[in-house]
């Protein structure tokens, strides 16, 4: 058996706008299990990063330790990987951020990683604004160690060995709210259709772009009982509202109908187009999201689509006032002035 993709293409198959192939996109074959949600979310990402035109040498994807941690492998082999200590993604990626902010930087956790050891990591990457898409492939459970219950599974949920969890959950899309993150959204895996726009509106974003995406663990988390099934999910995931990423180009005009629709722009120029289906929904109120996902909640639903965005979102270069060109590519003479620059700076400070 082996686990090496044919590099055998059609050669005709569609490119982008800038001459790739899908297939440019992909990574090694996945050794998740057959079905894992896990999967869909980085086919998602291949699609996105392909619709995206993004040059695959321009992205920087990050992970820390759980089978989430494991899929940069299988998506995107041509750009730049990290997989990091358990629960440290944020740390590194910051590190990464700060020598060099050209690059597009992509973290992908898992409720382990993200909601238990690396919990104070995921606050502080959140509290600095860093310039990056956070995205935690969600199922409840620690599937590495055969199907624990996480500290995301729902209160009174029930896992595959017959234990009902004790314990009430962390929700991360509301403590990512709390915490004042400028792009909050929620998806489900197997919703290819909200997936992939979020995904494109989160690394549009100039800013911490978080995503929490249910996805649900086939082997050890999607039985009766389990809130994070197949099953549950489709019965419980009211969205709030149908999403299309619109990026803006010179050369198209589009109009979009009012009343009930909201367009939300990014810094790059591009919008993501929010078709309500409540016409109380504000993306831009921060208030509103989080009294939606309490009310969520109470209701026993799992809310998914765009829930907050900050329009206006300053990131952590912007914060601290550091140079545009990036760090890890200035010279000996810009750090080191000479005594003469150090005088200076002395003299100024008596």
């Amino acid at each position: 058996m082996t686990y090496i993709k044919s590099k055998i293409r059609h050669p005709k198959q569609p490119k982008n706008s800038i001459g790739y192939v899908k297939a440019d996109y992909e990574g090694a074959l996945s050794t998740l299990c057959a079905g894992c949600g896990h999967d869909s979310i980085s086919a998602a990402i291949i699609e996105a990063c392909y619709e995206m035109s993004i040059e695959p040498h321009r992205l920087a994807k990050v992970s820390g330790i759980g089978c989430s941690s494991k899929t940069p492998t299988y998506f995107l082999g041509n750009s730049h990987g990290f997989n990091s200590v358990h629960g440290r993604m944020p740390s590194i990626t910051t590190g990464a951020n700060m020598a060099n902010r050209d690059l597009i930087y992509l973290g992908v956790s898992g409720d382990g990683d993200t909601a238990s050891i690396g919990l104070g990591q995921f606050c502080h990457v959140i509290r600095r604004n860093l310039n990056m898409t956070y995205i935690v492939m969600n199922n409840g459970c620690y599937g590495l160690t055969k199907g624990q219950d996480s500290a995301t599974a729902d209160f009174g949920s029930v896992n595959k060995s017959g234990t009902e969890n004790p314990f009430p959950a962390i929700d991360l899309a509301g403590l990512a709210l709390e915490l004042g993150a400028t792009f909050v959204a929620r998806s489900f895996s197997g919703d290819k259709t909200q997936l992939i726009p979020l995904i494109k509106a989160a690394m549009s974003h100039r800013g911490f772009a978080f995503l929490d995406v249910i996805s649900p663990c086939v082997t050890f988390n999607n039985n009766m009982g389990s809130t994070k099934s197949y099953e549950y999910v489709r019965d419980h995931i009211p969205a709030t509202a149908a999403h299309e990423f619109v990026p803006q180009e010179e050369e198209i005009l589009i109009s979009y109908p009012g009343g009930s629709n909201t367009s939300v722009r990014l810094h790059d120029g591009s919008s993501i187009q929010l078709h309500k289906l409540n016409a109380n929904w504000n993306p831009i109120d921060r208030n509103t999201a989080v009294n939606r996902l309490q009310q969520a909640k109470i209701n026993g639903e799992i809310l998914t689509g765009l829930l907050f965005v900050d329009k206006d979102s300053r990131d952590l270069h912007e914060v601290i006032n550091s140079v545009d060109q990036p760090l890890n590519s200035l010279r000996k003479e810009l750090l080191c002035p000479g005594t003469s620059a150090l005088n200076k700076i002395n003299d100024g400070l008596r």
